[in-house]
Formats: C-alpha cells, structure tokens, sequence
C-alpha cells in the first residue's frame, strides 16, 4: 500500500495550549484511509509538529503501508526529517529519533512542505483537538460546584489524574516463557522452536501459580512457539482458559545467528553485529530487524486491543515482543531495548487507554521464583 500522510500541530501562545492533526489517505485515490487528532497540553508549535507527524506514521503503520510520503507545512520538521537540517534543541531530539524509528519501518518514505492552504485537513484536525479541550474546560469552570464534585468522584476510579487518560485500559500482563536449553546456553533463540527444560517447567507453573490468583484475567494470548504455548498453558489449566496464539507475538528472526552465543555470531559477522547493537534497523543476515518487530507487535496490539479492549489479558511472549510493547507503553526511543533486561518467567504489566496515553505498572518482577 502506497499512503501520503498529512500531518500539522499548532500551540496557542508558543508555549501555549497544543495539539496535533494527521491524515493517511491513499496514495492512488486520495480517499481518507485514517485521521488522528491529540490535544497535548502546553507545548510549542514544533514540539505539535512532530506529535502530529509520529501520529500519521503510527496510523500508517497500522494500515501495514509500504511506502509513505509524508507532507507538511513545517519547513523545520521536514527539512530535519530529510537529514539536511540538524536537530539541535533538546526537547526535539527524542521526538525526531522517535519518528525515524517509526520510518524505518516503511519500505520507502519521503518528506516534502506544503504550503499551509494544502494541508487544511491536517490543520483542521489539530485545531479541533485544542478546541476540544477549551470547550472541555470552560465546561467544568461553569459547572455547579456539587455537580463537579459529582463527576469526579465517578470519574476518579477510571481517570489517571496525572496523565488526563479516560475510558477503561487493556491491561496486558505480560509474561516472558520459561528456561529453555539455549538459554542456559546464553544461545540466539528467535525462530527456533524449543521447548521448556525441566527447570522452565517449573517457572512456568511458578508463574501460573501466582497469576492464576489475581482477579479479572479475562484471556490468554501466546506465542505460537512452543516454550511459550508451555508456559502458557500452565496459566490455562489453572484458570480453565483457553490459550489463544497471535503470530505477532513471535520472537525476532535471528536469521543466521540462531542458535549461535553472542561471541560467536560477533566473530561471523563482526561489522554487522556491532551495527545491530545500536541501531534498530539493521538485520541479522537473513533475519528481521528490531523496527520491523516493533511495526508488527504494534500491529498485533492494535488487533488484541480491538478484540478485547477494556479487558485484563496475560500475553505469554518473548524477551524483544515484550521489551517493545513496554516501549510502546512508555513512548520512548529504540535505545530502551538495548537497556532493559527481561529475566525467565518475568512479570511486566502494561496499560493501554482508548483514547491513546498508556502506563507500565510493573516490569520484570520474579518474585514468584522466590
């Protein structure tokens, strides 16, 4: 598929009031596939921009777009997007490094301005978003005081008042599979289909022990490789729930470094291997990159998401699915795979909210294996 996003963000009073706008539309047709639209908080125009541009990309994402030309109105963001103009101001560069992550994704993507008469729609969008919230706002200043306490009380048990995130969460629990012979041989184990050791036996049903007491699980979702179904059906007999697969949670595709330990797979492609320890878009030879998992296991968060919103879910997976949906969560840069550990049978518990914010209540606890 072949998109053009729009995208566009504004403040009022620079630093003041912000949102943000985005439109996907077909490339070939010019039909509206998907609009996004984000009120921010107090934030400068281009802080705005860059919302509004990782918000068309996501959306991009989601549609599984090949190739992407990206259209706006900020001369900045494009020309910093294209790497002809340098990213200097702090608060810019973790939302560009975000962006390019999310562009690595696509097969090919291009940057161009637009005058701002072109990009209405994108305008349009983020402009409803700041209105939205004034509107929202002078709402509850006009509201009777008893009527406003009212709201709130109701309202308390559902809203994070810190991040303003309404609706009910999914709440992913998430589950990392058990001990198997190559990780006790600190081995690459993408693709591979092994099963649990004895010991991983045992964390498996350590675990399931532990999540089986805790209320409202309403599912649970697995890897299709065996060392996590195993893990995961520990939980399913326990619970008497059926243990349902998404292809999405895979493990990366090590390519020609399964199976090897880290000294060997540096010594057979040390070039290559040094490369792939800092920058998400590189391969292993015949594999998949780090940006090409993130674009699927988004993929497949959208998809449980839309099957089970609202719900509690235990998702048994992998050390690189589980570290990316934590990232998601947090909506931080690729550096954070390279710096979180994820032990055996590790407990990470994540929400994601209707209306987009998300927050990481837990992560790694191994307490079970106390």
């Amino acid at each position: 598929m072949k998109v053009i996003v729009e995208a566009d963000g504004g403040s009022r009073g620079n630093p003041g009031p912000a949102g943000y706008g985005a439109v996907v539309r077909d490339k070939l047709t010019g039909e509206t596939l998907a609009e996004r639209k984000g009120f921010i908080g107090v934030a400068t125009n281009n802080v705005a921009e860059y919302q509004g541009l990782i918000a068309g990309l996501r959306a991009a994402q989601e549609l599984n777009a090949e190739s992407v030309v990206v259209r706006m109105d900020s001369k900045l963001v494009v020309e910093q997007m294209s790497g002809r103009w340098k990213i200097k101001h702090p608060s810019m560069q973790p939302l560009a490094r975000e962006a390019q992550g999310l562009a690595r994704a696509f097969g090919a993507i291009s940057y161009e301005w637009i005058p701002r008469e072109r990009n209405r729609q994108a305008d349009r969008l983020a402009n409803e978003a700041m209105d939205g919230e004034t509107k929202a706002n002078q709402a509850k200043a006009n509201q009777p005081k008893d009527e406003a306490t009212a709201d709130a009380s109701k309202e308390g048990d559902k809203q994070p008042h810190w991040s303003g995130a309404t609706g009910d969460p999914t709440r992913l629990i998430l589950l990392r599979h058990g001990q198997t012979k190559l990780s006790v041989e600190r081995r690459y184990s993408g693709r591979g289909d092994h099963q649990l050791t004895e010991l991983g036996l045992q964390q498996a049903e350590k675990a399931a022990e532990r999540l089986s007491k805790m209320d409202g699980i309403a599912g649970i979702i697995s890897s299709p490789l065996q060392r996590a179904t195993q893990t995961a059906q520990a939980l399913g007999q326990r619970t008497g729930l059926e243990v349902v697969t998404h292809q999405g949670l895979i493990e990366t595709d090590f390519g020609a470094w399964e199976g090897l330990t880290f000294a060997e797979a540096a010594a057979q492609d040390p070039e290559i291997h040094r490369r792939w320890l800092g920058d998400t878009s590189v391969k292993p030879p015949g594999g998949e990159s780090f940006d090409e998992v993130n674009a699927r296991v988004r993929k497949a968060r959208t998809e449980i998401i839309a099957k089970f919103g609202g719900k509690t879910l235990v998702v048994v997976s992998h050390v690189t699915p589980i570290k990316t949906l934590l990232r998601q969560a947090l909506d931080v840069g690729p550096q954070f795979l390279f710096r979180m550990h994820l032990d055996l049978t590790g407990v990470s518990i994540a929400e994601f909210y209707p209306d987009g914010p998300a927050s990481v209540k837990l992560v790694n606890d191994t307490s079970h294996l106390g």
